[in-house]
């Protein structure tokens, strides 16, 4: 029986002692003290908010306040004091969406960001997009004009429309504006629904008008929606997994492409892909899903790709896509399977399961589609298909071993020889992997030959931000540790390009006590597209420049960093690494690197990419694909 009604409540705002009441009885006694005490509570919306976001589970929050926050802010600090919950502040809204996407991504905890009205929430938006891309949920509130509509608010969009944070944020993802402050239950339900998508999460959009955060509200607290949970879901009909079983017997070449949402259901992967002996090609955001070393794992295929994995890719006759998007670095900009007729896609997603023709889909968990249809599944197997990927991953392993013995190399920048990135990304993700580091990839050259060396055994070793090719990414993801019980030790691979980005995380990482490493490989130059310019019209445009930056110098400024020069070899480069290792906080290795685009200087490529002049020749072999 409800202790209250709203018309019971009395006018006025909730004093001041009642909000330090409840948060301090959380903090001691847990969210279920509150609802076992009142259901219905007069509080303003602002803290409303709070709560709803601590029933779903929220207790991290990355904030940068600014005039459209201060009542919501004023909130934070009290049940924070109240040990509630963890504000860290930032310095730039772009590195805390990436903060919080890694927060959501590495620890499966949903964070909250929140910032001002105008150019912060267009910051922060833009920064979602990685979150977006790579199916990561994530609160982001934003605050916004008033609603009384008295004349312009500073920083809206100065339009004589209603609304338009709304709309903008509405057109990147699920979005909802608290124009009342009754309207919290609703905006909760479509929040906990986005953000903990089983199949496809995104960021969810808050919009807080300033007048209405301070607004008095009653709220019955047992009706706030807690974390969304989805159980798991197959097609129920036997016909699609007969269907499939007769394919998987009509065909000797099949190979299964595993995209990132499999990064979840790597035992099931590996189940169904050694039942049917096929080989596993992985994206750039699933490495790991098979360990590196079993004899399916082709490795990365698509338009940079490798030997092994573009030969499965390109000799398939079926195949076989798990929790993928086909995103066009992936599918070679859908000329990857030219020999394939067929294609059975498992994935949660309707418009991902169908998105190739000739297939058959089977939508729902990929686990739980996976153990039904190994009940059915059976075929012969292709031991001379199995055999020649085999031999390609045995020459790609071959190839790589080559890259990674290149000595130091003369460069015309450095006036002295140095480390390819190849040498030099295989020393650092070796390091990581005996010290059992999370790697994350910055955009770029780092990152397109990064996903070519790595060697993980299981998902989450590498975070790859191929989604949105984020530049910055990788050292703002340090931040993502805050608020964590026992956090990861963290390891950001970047270029000079995209650290220069983001590097407020030399404040702020060590402002929060992260323990971290940012490994900076810097060749001067905006490589992976020096490198396209030279592949296509033969002449490099506008991607370097001629100033010097001493990064130690930069990153020892700050207090509480400790910065390293890597040196000119293997040996100097893991001798920092050890240094910085032992650091109690975060460090920067800077590793000078070789600019030049010989052979010897990449990973190469190994498939096709419908960008530039290259557009005909893609388009025209993408019409005589048969999917």
């Amino acid at each position: 029986m409800l202790e209250r009604t709203a018309e019971d409540r009395e006018d006025g705002p909730p004093n001041a002692a009642a909000i330090h009441e409840r948060a301090e009885l959380i903090g001691r006694d847990g969210f279920a003290a509150l609802e076992a005490g009142s259901q219905v509570v007069d509080l303003t919306l602002s803290e409303g908010l709070v709560l709803g976001l601590l029933k779903q589970g929220v207790r991290t929050w990355f904030a940068i306040f600014g005039h459209g926050s201060t009542d919501l802010g004023e909130i934070l600090r009290i049940y924070c004091e109240a040990g509630v919950l963890g504000v860290f502040n930032c310095r730039n809204e772009v590195e805390m969406a990436h903060a919080a996407t890694a927060h959501a991504w590495v620890y499966g905890e949903t964070p909250a960001i929140v910032t001002s009205i105008g150019p912060g929430g267009l910051q922060a938006m833009a920064g979602s997009l990685a979150a977006a891309s790579n199916g990561v949920g994530v609160y982001h509130i934003y605050g916004d004009e008033t609603t009384r509509g008295e004349g312009y608010n500073m920083q809206q969009v100065p339009k004589p429309e209603q609304g338009l944070f709304g709309q903008i944020t509405g057109l990147m993802g699920q979005s909802y504006v608290l124009h009342t402050p009754e309207a919290l239950r609703e905006c909760m339900r479509r929040g906990t629904a986005c953000v903990h998508h089983p199949y496809r999460a995104k960021p969810f959009y808050i919009l807080a008008p300033i007048n209405t955060q301070p607004q008095a509200m009653a709220l019955n607290l047992s009706t706030l929606p807690g974390k969304l949970y989805a159980p798991p879901c197959a097609p129920a009909d036997d016909e699609p997994y007969r269907r499939a079983a007769e394919m998987f017997a009509a065909h000797d070449r099949i190979v299964i492409k595993a995209g990132g949402g499999a990064r979840r259901h790597a035992g099931a992967v590996r189940r169904l892909a050694e039942a049917l002996d096929a080989p596993v090609v992985l994206s750039p955001g699933s490495t790991g899903v098979l360990p590196d070393d079993h004899y399916l794992n082709m490795h990365v295929g698509g338009s940079k790709g490798t030997i092994s994995g573009n030969y499965a890719m390109e000799n398939a006759e079926l195949a076989i896509f798990i929790g993928s998007r086909g995103v066009c670095q992936a599918d070679c900009s859908g000329t990857g399977w030219p020999e394939a007729k067929a294609v059975v896609n498992i994935n949660g997603d309707l418009d991902d399961a169908s998105h190739y023709a000739h297939t058959e889909m089977l939508t729902g968990d990929i686990t739980a589609v996976i153990d039904r249809l190994l009940s059915v599944a059976d075929r012969r197997k292709s031991e001379v298909f199995v055999s020649n990927c085999a031999s390609r991953k045995a020459q790609w392993q071959a190839f790589k071993a080559q890259r990674f013995a290149q000595e130091p190399v003369e460069d015309a920048v450095w006036q002295r020889p140095v480390l390819t990135q190849p040498a030099a990304i295989h020393a650092v993700a070796s390091f990581a992997k005996r010290i059992e580091a999370v790697k994350f990839f910055d955009a770029g050259d780092v990152q397109a030959n990064g996903f070519q060396i790595v060697e993980d055994d299981r998902p989450g070793e590498t975070i790859t931000e191929t989604g949105a090719s984020y530049m910055g990414f990788a050292g703002s993801a340090l931040l993502g540790a805050v608020g964590v019980g026992e956090p990861r030790y963290g390891i950001a691979f970047t270029g000079d390009g995209s650290f220069m980005m983001n590097p407020q995380v030399l404040i702020d990482a060590v402002e929060h006590g992260v323990r971290g490493m940012i490994a900076l490989f810097d060749n001067r130059r905006m490589a992976a597209i020096t490198g396209l310019q030279l592949a296509q019209y033969g002449r490099e445009f506008r991607t370097n420049d001629s100033v010097p930056v001493d990064y130690v110098a930069m990153a020892g400024a700050v207090a509480g960093v400790k910065a390293l020069h890597g040196g000119h070899t293997v040996e100097d480069l893991l001798a920092a690494l050890e240094a910085a290792w032992e650091h109690d906080g975060l460090s920067l290795v800077h590793i000078p690197v070789y600019g030049g685009h010989e052979e010897f200087a990449g990973m190469g490529a190994y498939g096709s990419w419908n960008v530039g002049n290259w557009v005909e020749d893609v388009q025209r072999d993408w019409l005589r694909q048969s999917i």
